[in-house]
């Protein structure tokens, strides 16, 4: 494979690069913070009119099919801006699975709305149904009866509904859209690390109509959907690492000490370093997970995206921690800039499994360790 964009996913970068450069200066991420719970609903519309919202979406559900290299390119953009908007929870956590596995009628309900910008329906796949499941359902008829709570939800305070699996009362495994105006859905905004509008979902006999319930195999969707979330979160990671260094750079460089700029140091530069090959394996790993997904090498992805997944939990740890240290003591101001890029460096750590939980269901997941120098 390539591990340089092509021609195409240049023009998506420029066009993201723009879009979020525009409209996340860190005057307008703070205000939207402050004063608008933490969701810019003038970018997401943004988003929408540009045409990115909908980019890696498949042509019959009014994309452009450029698949998840073109997702986390625009994620990538997103994350060096720290820019509040849903866009992995929405398009990698709602949009992709409906565009895949739903119906026809699901697809012009929901689909359409999202990538216009006028829809925000958040995935909430952070639970494997199983044993622990999140969420229970009772069959009654077509239609399931719902129960159970998610304690964090991204972005759920601003969506309209949630798509999640839930665990049925036959043993079997569904994926329902769930309004979040239904009978018995209560949405209680939680603080996160991040800073972004998370929120507590409680369901209560909740009734999903069969007409919200995606055909096929719920398990199988809901593995599908969080491939998927874990790689756009690592593409996210990636962005938010990419600026991190690129902040502290500038400021080692200006920054000057005994009669010197502070980055002559060596511990300074060899630090740097690390974090530059840390930055690098995180975007080397998370290109090849997205390639194997978009040329249809679904079960070598599996193995892949855990492996970007560690690496953007441990490395982008290690970024953080970097990015905030040789910034001294003006790291630890929680109003500069490097503060927010540290809160969302360890916030998207964590998301979907740190880099313990990743490693372990990679370990579960091969055999046998490769072999050292196998090609891949």
């Amino acid at each position: 494979m390539e591990f340089e964009l092509d021609d195409d996913l240049i023009a998506v970068e420029d066009l993201a690069a723009q879009v979020f450069g525009a409209l996340a200066t860190v005057e307008r991420v703070v205000a939207v913070e402050r004063t608008e719970g933490g969701f810019d609903a003038t970018l997401w519309k943004a988003l929408g009119d540009s045409g990115l919202l909908g980019l890696s979406l498949p042509e019959s559900a009014g994309g452009a099919g450029m698949g998840m290299l073109g997702l986390t390119t625009i994620l990538q953009q997103q994350g060096r801006r720290v820019a509040p908007v849903p866009v992995w929870s929405v398009v990698a956590g709602a949009a992709l699975p409906l565009a895949q596995f739903g119906s026809p009628d699901q697809v012009e309900r929901y689909v359409a709305g999202i990538v216009e910008g006028s829809l925000v329906l958040t995935g909430a796949f952070d639970s494997h149904p199983g044993e622990s499941a999140a969420l229970t359902a009772i069959r009654k008829g077509d239609d399931l009866v719902v129960s159970g709570e998610i304690p964090s939800v991204p972005w759920a305070p601003d969506a309209a509904g949630v798509l999640v699996p839930v665990l049925c009362d036959d043993e079997s495994v569904a994926v329902v859209v769930a309004s979040a105006n239904a009978a018995g859905v209560t949405v209680t905004p939680v603080s996160v690390t991040g800073q972004g509008a998370d929120a507590a979902v409680r369901f209560e006999d909740v009734v999903i109509a069969a007409a919200d319930v995606l055909p096929g195999d719920g398990a199988e969707i809901a593995a599908w959907t969080r491939r998927r979330l874990r790689l756009a979160v690592a593409a996210l990671q990636l962005g938010v690492c990419e600026e991190s260094l690129r902040m502290t750079a500038a400021y080692t460089s200006e920054r000057m000490q005994f009669g010197r700029p502070l980055s002559t140091n060596q511990a300074v530069a060899v630090r740097a370093a690390d974090a530059y090959i840390d930055t690098e394996a995180i975007r080397l790993t998370m290109r090849r997970a997205a390639w194997l997904i978009d040329n249809g090498r679904e079960d070598e992805a599996d193995a892949a995206v855990l492996v970007a997944k560690w690496w953007a939990a441990r490395g982008g740890i290690r970024v953080g921690l970097t990015a905030q240290h040789l910034h001294g003591g003006i790291g630890a101001d929680i109003d500069y800039p490097i503060h927010r890029y540290f809160l969302w460096g360890r916030q998207l750590s964590f998301t979907l499994g740190g880099a313990d939980a990743s490693a372990a269901a990679l370990g579960d997941l091969l055999d046998t360790a490769p072999p050292i120098g196998a090609a891949g």
